[in-house]
């Protein structure tokens, strides 16, 4: 099977995605060109650097680049001010300068951090992206959203800051535990919830092989990467179209919000119920068939992720709370808050035409 690329075409900033089995055992001669000093600093989480830093490192190595690496804790709430201050920090002790490369090696939490402090140190450096995790490869390591979390809500401090290259290596897929796969796969399955009916029917009928299957793997991750390179190109910093990205996350990051970013909820769990809210929403208020929802909530629950509130576990705040957190998303202009709600499958739009007891109601079910 060969390695397949996909570029990412933005003018000064464009960049190749490559996505393909043994990437990470030839980073060394991928990256050589762009090395400039024979150096680089990779940013990691302490559980990827015990299964693949050390590979990176010797492939690096093998191509005359040297490759400190700092590991910061796993988990979302890596995402925060503390664990940036010490990533600059010791970017800074490493000597990084300008015409260097961060490298981030992990999934969307390293990539977020890792792009962000690679954004404000020296007011800018590049890096480059080796996402480990299913999500980070279909999704946070393409489009150059960078950033921390915030008590008041996720993702709301960042910046666009675009990658030199992205290295989707479909082998090391297979270390993930089955949770973080299927997490994973929310946000493959949003693709063609959004916007691509005939990729969700395809999904509907290998899904269930993918973590088996390093072709599947690769088809599903290179067309999830393609459908979100083209809409980048279009709306780079999310101005209108790109929005359509964040179908389920209004739901999803309030929820993930709800839980204290912990392991009650991992973020592709948050956007598989995010979806099927969504659909339910645009169902109760005549947007879409009630069909609809029906198909995607089954669909979920057949790769074993969640579709309702009721499927997480421990208490969470009231809807008022819930409906107070979706007030914070990026999202919201004017004051109003902005959903993505869809006239059927592959159907997705951008509305704030919601009706507030529609909202309330589909939450309140959500939870029986």
């Amino acid at each position: 099977m060969s390695t397949e690329t996909v570029h990412v075409d933005l003018g000064l900033r464009s960049y190749d995605v490559r996505i393909g089995q043994g990437l990470l055992a030839r980073a060394g001669e991928e990256i050589v060109a762009l090395a400039g000093r024979r150096r680089v600093a990779i940013l990691t989480d302490e559980t990827v650097a015990t299964l693949h830093l050390p590979a990176l490192q010797q492939a690096l190595a093998g191509a005359g680049i040297a490759a400190p690496a700092l590991a910061l804790p796993a988990g979302e709430a890596t995402k925060c001010w503390a664990e940036l201050g010490r990533a600059v920090e010791w970017l800074l002790a490493q000597k990084v300068e300008r015409k260097d490369l961060v490298i981030a090696l992990g999934g969307g939490v390293i990539g977020d951090l890792a792009g962000f402090a690679a954004a404000i140190l020296r007011r800018g450096v590049r890096f480059v992206q080796i996402p480990t995790t299913l999500l980070a490869q279909v999704d946070s390591s393409v489009g150059g959203k960078t950033g921390i979390n915030s008590p008041q809500g996720k993702n709301l401090i960042g910046a666009f800051h675009q990658p030199t290259l992205v290295l989707a290596d479909i082998d090391v897929l297979g270390t993930l535990s089955p949770r973080d796969f299927r997490a994973g796969y929310g946000e493959v399955a949003k693709y063609g919830l959004l916007g691509d009916e005939s990729f969700f029917e395809w999904l509907e009928a290998n899904a269930a092989a993918l973590a088996a299957d390093p072709a599947l793997r690769q088809r599903a991750v290179r067309h999830s990467v393609e459908m979100k390179a083209g809409i980048v190109q279009r709306d780079e910093t999310e101005q209108g179209e790109r929005a359509l990205l964040n179908l389920g996350h209004t739901f999803g990051h309030a929820l993930e919000s709800a839980t204290g970013y912990s392991d009650r909820l991992l973020h592709g769990e948050g956007v598989a119920i995010g979806c099927t809210l969504a659909f339910e929403l645009s169902a109760r208020m005549g947007l879409c068939s009630q069909e609809a929802p029906s198909r995607v909530a089954a669909h979920f629950a057949a790769m074993g992720l969640p579709s309702r509130i009721a499927d997480i576990p421990g208490g969470l705040p009231d809807d008022e709370a819930l409906v107070a957190l979706m007030a914070q998303d990026k999202k919201v202009q004017d004051g109003r808050l902005r959903f993505i709600l869809a006239r059927g499958i592959g159907q997705a739009f951008v509305t704030d035409a919601v009706d507030p007891a529609a909202l309330r109601a589909v939450l309140a079910e959500s939870r029986r």
